[in-house]
């Protein structure tokens, strides 16, 4: 199987922290979300997965390098793609055009699901949803007596179903979505100026193909500042494997209230941290009170009482308590 991860949006509602980092590379209880995605969609698949083909915009060499390693450390092939324009989930999906073969799963990297990925191989798709108080922001679906999908409806401005896509596809047949989307594209056929996925799939199903869907149990969103430390401190609390303490980490005078992340090379003295608190990597902590935070690598934390805050890395923070979220490399000191 190939699992397919269209990340190339930069998410401009999580600014600062996206400006220097793509929002699929922000880390969530320890590790980047788009990680999470892919680890957990490989340990549901009974078979092996092939190749990891990541989809993504002008975002450096060393984001390919990462993105690469996650895929080398599942035991997969890594593929980059390149998509130079927002055309739509359509078009993000084909520029992974030489990977659309086989059993194929399409999973957009910008949030994070609680979910038993357990499905049946032999159905021809299986398409992901949960059920939103205000579907009118998304891709919805109907069902029929027997549970097979019968209609997709693009951001409905009519109440039609409360059943949300959330992002992630099983394809049986990779080859037939590839063509679908060729399709879309050689008939420059869009749907509120973008070529949508579920056109394609709309004309698949007229062709006979059966779509049955997928219940997430929680659908966390990673939108912005907020929504990334509610997602920290959810992943923190339901998955205990994410909520460690690195042996590298050094104490002194302080107390770490579970569940917690903290980083390998860490360094918390004279300070109180946690709960839902995620400490990156050879971040220094002196001297504060922390809780409910996201704080990045080699980043330095002294005198301060944080709560809901979210810190990037390489960032120094001294001196005033605050609820507060600043990027990557960025100074204040009272």
């Amino acid at each position: 199987m190939k699992i397919i991860v269209p990340m190339a949006g930069r998410g401009s509602r999580l600014r600062p922290h996206t400006l220097t980092v793509p929002k699929p590379l922000v880390p969530v209880a320890g590790k980047p979300i788009v990680q999470r995605l892919v680890e957990d969609l490989s340990a549901s698949y009974p078979g092996k997965v092939d190749e990891i083909a990541f989809i993504i915009g002008d975002f450096g060499d060393e984001v390919e390098k990462d993105l690469l390693a996650i895929a080398e450390g599942l035991g997969a092939k890594g593929t980059i793609y390149k998509q130079d324009q927002p055309l739509g989930t359509a078009h993000a999906i084909y520029c992974a055009e030489p990977s659309l073969s086989g059993n194929v799963i399409v999973a957009f990297a910008d949030t994070l699901f609680r979910a038993n990925f357990d499905f049946d191989a032999n159905e021809d798709g299986i398409i992901w949803t949960q059920r939103v108080e205000d579907p009118s922001a998304y891709g919805v679906v109907k069902l029929d007596e027997e549970g097979y999908i019968t209609d997709f409806v693009e951001k409905p401005t009519t109440f039609v179903t409360d059943m949300a896509i959330v992002g992630i596809y099983y394809f049986k047949d990779g080859d037939n979505l590839k063509a679908e989307l060729k399709h879309l594209l050689d008939n420059d056929i869009k749907e509120k100026g973008e070529f949508q996925l579920t056109n394609a799939l709309e004309n698949m199903k007229a062709k006979g193909k059966r779509f049955r869907p997928g219940i997430i149990d929680e659908w966390l969103d990673c939108g912005n500042k907020n929504a990334v430390v509610y997602s920290n401190k959810r992943v923190l609390s339901f998955n205990k494997a994410s909520a460690t303490v690195h042996p590298s980490v050094k104490t002194d005078n302080s107390v770490i209230i579970p569940p917690c992340f903290v980083g390998e090379g860490a360094v918390i003295e004279n300070s109180v941290i946690g709960p839902h608190v995620s400490v990156g990597h050879n971040t220094r902590i002196e001297n504060c009170v922390i809780k409910n935070s996201v704080i990045q690598n080699d980043t330095y934390v002294k005198d301060v009482i944080l709560e809901d805050s979210m810190l990037g890395n390489k960032a120094k923070y001294e001196g005033s308590p605050s609820v507060i979220s600043i990027g990557d490399y960025s100074h204040y000191s009272s």
